[in-house]
């Protein structure tokens, strides 16, 4: 059928969902925007989904959510009843129609008598992750878009180990999902009979308590909040989102008790109406924090995205002035404490590892390798850094101590399979104290760090491909990398090329070897001087991002550097 055709078929069904049909009226001969509604199915990967929410088959709406549930429900009615039985833990965000397309989805569950365990209000993505592992159920489900802009949802899928569904339960899942050509015909149960039934149960405090009781163990050195902790001044926000249930309670029982909730962002408000990007990774939802710090001579920011798994900081500088800190940096500080603090009280394991995706700074890497702690990359995607918490479990020839994407996701202990914004609080909180002990603050930290180990400088650069074209435009970009193969950047030389997709590293010299890593769309080249610069296409967004990462001997020195080579990529892209 053609979008045309699709479109047709929804405006033609009398039992349309009325806030659906009013959307899809508004949109009567537009036709740009139905094309990219209609044109084609939205795309599930290992992340799930994400897109606009509104009519069509490429929007996220109770039918593709049914659709998505029932791929997910046709794979469970495969396994024994036992494992069946074990049912799915579901979370939402503060996001528009989240709750319903979370009991949306339970209705499908309940359909095939898969029970579903729901909260009772808005909680944050760690927090589902954890629930899996403690409530032993076989799925979760966490209706979120992440840091995406307001006219974004998504549903993402976890195993039983509480990290992302693995490609390859994913990818059956996908078949299944593909398999519902009529996303009108999925079956749903009644909520008050699924009620009655046991077949949907409301959750909330209880888990929280218990997530809460592990959040507390994070903490490494008590006596030192205790000390330098207590009347140390922080300012939160949770950008209108999740983090409001859990970050100040976690705050609060580690024993930092003056700290302040951004008022104005503290509203669970699904127009993000001060921030209309919730991301912190950006500088502008610092803008009330920054304000409010300044009021209060406060010694940290920090702030979490909607569904708080990503965490952002600004760290007071000596003109009393804020700088944010990117993921990488932040991933070191928390590193570097964490490897330190263990040593000294003696619970630094001998085979400790640390986990970091393969476009992370090689910052952490150096701070691992002086504190006798090993380093392993992994691909993009949090749900690979849970692969290999799952294999040291299973091997115990390593103890996981810490993982981090550049993206400003880390992960403190692993009774969560994702990273975690709270646990991220706590910690970069007592981090924190330890420097203030010492008389400095987190940003002496972190020129101690550049000092001792390099000033390293990253940047992200994403490329956006919106519309219908914007696939293909992706796949052609990539195409130019591969096959016109840049033997420079800015004039270093390319030493070394690893595809991850072919799975080969090629040399200068044109020797290669094999990747060790899966297969995965990323393109990653090692420069002369030690730069790396990575690319690889989002996995739930239309964009390409290229990732800079280079060291310098100060800190102008590797800025310039990195604003070098993002005009290099420019100018390949261009040419």
């Amino acid at each position: 059928m053609s979008w045309k055709d699709t479109y047709q078929s929804w405006m033609e069904r009398v039992d349309l969902e009325p806030g659906l049909k009013k959307e899809l009226d508004q949109l009567a001969g537009e036709d740009t925007d139905l094309e990219e509604a209609f044109y084609a199915p939205m795309e599930f990967g290992t992340a799930g989904m994400r897109g606009v929410m509104g009519p069509g088959i490429n929007r996220m709406n109770i039918y593709t959510v049914r659709q998505a549930t029932e791929g997910l429900a046709n794979f469970m009615d495969e396994l024994d009843e036992k494992t069946k039985q074990q049912g799915v833990a579901i979370s939402f965000d503060s996001r528009y129609h989240s709750k319903e397309f979370a009991h949306e989805a339970a209705h499908v569950l309940g359909a095939h008598h898969i029970p579903s365990f729901v909260f009772d209000d808005m909680r944050p993505t760690p927090e589902l992750s954890f629930t899996v592992r403690h409530l032993h159920t076989y799925a979760g489900i966490m209706i979120t878009a992440s840091h995406n802009p307001k006219q974004y949802n998504g549903y993402k899928i976890y195993g039983p180990d509480g990290g992302q569904m693995p490609p390859v339960d994913s990818d059956k899942i996908t078949a299944y999902i593909r398999k519902v050509t009529d996303i009108f015909d999925v079956p749903v149960a009644d909520e008050h009979e699924l009620r009655q039934n046991g077949l949907l149960t409301l959750i909330g405090e209880n888990v929280d308590e218990a997530y809460l009781a592990e959040v507390k163990t994070i903490t490494i050195n008590p006596d030192l909040i205790k000390e330098y902790g207590a009347d140390m001044k922080l300012i939160y926000t949770p950008l209108h989102g999740t983090g409001k249930v859990l970050g100040n309670r976690a705050l609060q029982n580690a024993g930092f008790n003056d700290f302040t909730m951004v008022p104005e962002q503290a509203t669970a408000d699904p127009e993000f109406i001060t921030t209309p990007f919730p991301n912190p990774e950006f500088p502008q939802t610092f803008d009330l924090a920054i304000k409010l710090g300044k009021k209060q001579n406060a010694d940290l920011l920090v702030a979490t995205d909607p569904d708080a798994d990503r965490l952002g900081a600004a760290v007071r500088r000596p003109n009393g002035e804020y700088q944010l800190l990117t993921g990488n940096q932040m991933a070191a500080l928390m590193l570097n404490y964490i490897v330190t603090a263990r040593q000294e009280n003696g619970t630094l394991p001998k085979n400790a590892v640390a986990v970091k995706s393969i476009v992370s700074s090689e910052l952490a890497t150096k701070i691992a390798e002086a504190h006798g702690v090993g380093m392993v990359n992994v691909l993009t995607g949090f749900k690979f850094i849970a692969d290999q918490i799952q294999h040291y479990e299973t091997t115990h020839e390593h103890t996981f101590v810490f993982g981090f994407e550049e993206s400003y996701g880390y992960l403190v202990k692993p009774f969560v399979r994702d990273k975690d914004a709270i646990q991220g609080i706590v910690m970069l909180a007592e981090i924190a104290a330890y420097y203030r002990k010492q008389g400095k603050t987190l940003y002496d930290g972190l020129q101690d760090l550049f000092a001792k180990y390099g000033y390293y400088a990253e940047k992200t650069i994403s490329k956006d491909f919106p519309g219908v074209d914007g696939k293909a435009e992706m796949a052609n970009l990539m195409t130019k990398f591969r096959e016109e193969r840049p033997t420079d950047f800015a004039g270093q030389e390319v030493t070394a090329l690893e595809d991850f997709e072919k799975q080969v590293t090629t040399f200068a010299d044109g020797t290669s070897r094999k990747t060790a890593l899966p297969v995965s769309n990323v393109l990653k080249y090692q420069l002369k001087d030690g730069t790396w610069i990575a690319i690889r296409p989002s996995g739930t967004e239309p964009k390409i991002k290229f990732y800079v990462g280079t060291v310098g001997s100060d800190n102008a020195i590797a800025q310039k550097k990195v604003a070098d080579f993002e005009k290099a990529i420019d100018k390949f892209i261009e040419a």
